[in-house]
């Protein structure tokens, strides 16, 4: 597929905890790259990370805006927490930073945000959570996004939080079955809390799904993590 010499490329860019990921959309949202994927730099920090970005863009061709996901609570291009990353990111003007390195307007949401922006259908409640490393989570009514919510830091059982039970390093400590024993008591929990008409699941640890789940609770492909990239420069 060629983009119009008229369109606008968007580099989209998901950061995670444990890789970053990048491709091409035109204006319309249609990939014209393949994805690239590197691991994140470990320990995750600014200095690290954002050579990293700047080298994989380097390798996708040319693009014109950055549509970036980035797993903390983003405000005016301000990272906030990113506690899966590394405690350095907390403040930490991301829009700037990475601006300089790539050379182009940077747009960042929260990954789950994103992530939400390529699944939802855009009407009543649906709500996103993400399966990874953390617990992400994203909210819409009728397609709108209520920002900032960190449903993975909310008390969920046992005085823990979702994220505590839910996350990557739950699942290597107690195990895949407990894991979706967790996780369906989640489904029942956040059904309950925000009455959706759908809830969507991805994150990389959605593929260890093994539950019959819900007729309105669906797993969603993690490229949306890029596609839905191209909503933040949708105005």
């Amino acid at each position: 597929m060629t983009a119009s010499s008229t369109s606008k490329l968007t580099l989209a860019v998901d950061v995670g905890g444990s890789g970053i990921k990048m491709l091409i959309l035109d204006e319309q949202g249609q990939p014209q790259t393949e994805r690239v994927r590197i691991d994140t730099p470990q320990p995750a920090t600014p200095d690290r990370v954002i050579p990293a970005i700047a080298q994989l863009a380097s390798t996708v061709g040319a693009f014109d805006r950055v549509a970036v996901g980035f797993p903390s609570v983003v405000q005016h291009g301000i990272t906030r927490g990113a506690i899966n990353l590394s405690p350095v990111w907390d403040g930490f003007d991301l829009g700037n930073a990475l601006g300089r390195a790539l050379g182009k307007p940077i747009r960042i949401a929260n990954d789950a945000d994103v992530q939400g922006l390529g699944a939802i259908a855009g009407s009543g409640v649906e709500l996103v959570i993400t399966l990874g490393t953390g617990f992400g989570s994203s909210l819409f009514v009728d397609g709108k996004l209520l920002p900032n919510l960190q449903l993975g830091q909310h008390p969920f059982s046992d005085d823990k939080t979702y994220e505590e039970h839910l996350g990557n390093a739950a699942f290597e400590k107690y195990g895949q079955k407990t894991w979706n024993r967790r996780l369906s008591k989640a489904i029942a929990t956040l059904s309950k809390l925000f009455n959706y008409e759908y809830l969507y699941i991805g994150g990389g640890n959605a593929k260890k799904i093994e539950l019959e789940l819900p007729v309105n609770v669906k797993v969603i492909s993690n490229k949306l993590g890029l596609l839905g990239g191209i909503a933040l420069w949708r105005d």
